[in-house]
């Protein structure tokens, strides 16, 4: 069996979802995992926002609006008055349900999370509906059914086989499977989701728990470049990538690709592939355990939006436990930390997550002297970078020699080099790497 995802550009019309036909192949077994329509995502966090600023108006006027733009999507796709018909009653059901959270007293996060789940279950149950219409058999997979995230935020992919395995017997006729994206329950059973870019997640989650042959992530774009280019001119895609150099990429910046959705089937040995559903005959980026051509540099990418933290302590000369503290304090406010360099008297770091900020830097002036710069950009070389190579990393610092470094990271991967710098070099520096490099 083999688990293919389509993006929400994928999805984004009423052309769009018919032509997911030119791709699945309904003869096939297959789980087809679907993000909600272009756009969709957005205007209910609008709507959620307006919501919890006690702005019902506004939130109704949204909801409207994004309600008609659904009603010509599906004036579109169906051509029978049976099929609008279903396709105007979900619509129908979907929004009323939306638009009653304005007579809530209190909006809280577990409200917001449901409103933001509507945008998949609508496009799956569009695209089912469609299929019913062209009488091509489908099983709709509700994926609040099977997909759980523990306390910590993790999914658990034993109950995710344990849960979806007796759903695929149960149609054990059937080839094509259709489910949604990005959202899930909770340890408490409410309604949750994978952070935003998490239908990826949810296809390779799948492709782990049921040891699929192969899961394919199809966006609009050709693979997973070796630079960006939006920025950069250029820029080619990848053939072949291993598990380790896609994990650097998607975590530090490669937008095609969901930063957690490689471990899954790293695990498990599940070979993934990057395609572009504009263009199907492109070969895309393939991504496995034994990855492409050794010895090379592979691709750059970039993470804005980093925050550097700098912690000059006397305290830490010759003494032990000293970094120990510092990262219980991380732990505690479930930060994560990008990247560290430290000295004998001196540890830098940097993170992405600063709805902490404040209150991390006031536990760590207890320690020193603390110094924090925002508006950062984590640079992210990725290639062979094994002990055993030579000249990588001078050609890497050599291409940025003329900028401004904060930090520098070598030696904690066999894969890359990275290095943060202010974001208003960014553009200069992934061109002058690019230029050196490729």
């Amino acid at each position: 069996m083999k688990v293919l995802k389509f993006g929400g550009t994928s999805v984004g019309s009423a052309a769009r979802i018919k032509a997911l036909l030119d791709i699945v192949d309904p003869s096939e077994r297959q789980i087809v995992v679907l993000s909600a329509v272009s756009g969709t995502t957005n205007a209910l966090v609008e709507i959620a926002q307006a919501f919890a600023d006690r702005e019902k108006s506004k939130a109704l006027e949204l909801i409207q609006a994004h309600k008609d733009k659904y009603e010509q999507l599906i004036k579109e796709l169906f051509s029978t008055e049976e099929g609008f018909k279903k396709g105007k009653d979900l619509i129908d059901y979907h929004f009323n349900l939306i638009a009653e959270f304005g007579n809530h007293d209190v909006f809280t996060p577990t409200e917001e999370k449901i409103i933001l789940a509507q945008g998949e279950l609508l496009s799956t149950t569009l695209w089912h509906f469609y299929l019913t219409e062209i009488n091509i058999p489908s099983i709709l997979l509700p994926a609040l059914d099977f997909m759980k995230i523990d306390e910590d935020n993790e999914p658990i992919v034993e109950y995710i086989t344990d849960k979806l395995t007796p759903l695929l017997e149960q149609h054990a006729d059937n080839k094509l499977f259709i489910t949604q994206g990005y959202i899930c329950r909770n340890s408490f059973g409410e309604i949750d989701n994978l952070r935003r870019g998490g239908s990826d997640y949810t296809a390779s989650l799948i492709g782990a728990a049921l040891r699929a042959e192969e899961v394919q992530i199809w966006t609009d774009i050709d693979g997973m470049h070796n630079n960006d280019p939006r920025v950069v001119s250029g820029t080619k895609p990848i053939a072949h990538l291993s598990f380790d150099e896609a994990a650097e990429l998607a975590y530090f910046g490669a937008k095609i690709l969901h930063p957690q959705s490689v471990f899954p089937a790293q695990k498990y040995n599940i070979p993934v592939r990057l395609l572009n559903t504009m263009d199907p005959k492109a070969p895309g980026t393939l991504i496995s355990k034994d990855g492409g051509e050794k010895g090379t540099i592979r691709a750059i990418a970039a993470k804005d939006g980093i925050t550097a933290i700098n912690i000059h302590s006397s305290r830490m000369l010759l003494a032990y436990g000293f970094l120990r503290r510092i990262f219980e304090i991380f732990e505690r406010y479930k930060t994560p930390v990008d990247m560290i360099t430290t000295s004998e008297v001196a540890v830098s770091m940097s993170i992405d997550d600063t709805s902490h900020l404040l209150e991390i830097v006031k536990e760590i002036e207890l320690f020193g002297k603390v110094n924090v710069d925002e508006g950062q950009t984590i640079i992210c070389v990725v290639g062979d970078f094994r002990a055993n190579t030579h000249g990588y990393a001078a050609r890497v610092l050599d291409a940025v020699k003329h900028l401004p470094l904060r930090m520098i990271s070598y030696g904690g991967s066999d894969y890359n080099i990275s290095i943060l710098l202010d974001t208003k070099y960014k553009t200069e520096a992934l061109r002058s790497l690019h230029n050196r490099l490729f």
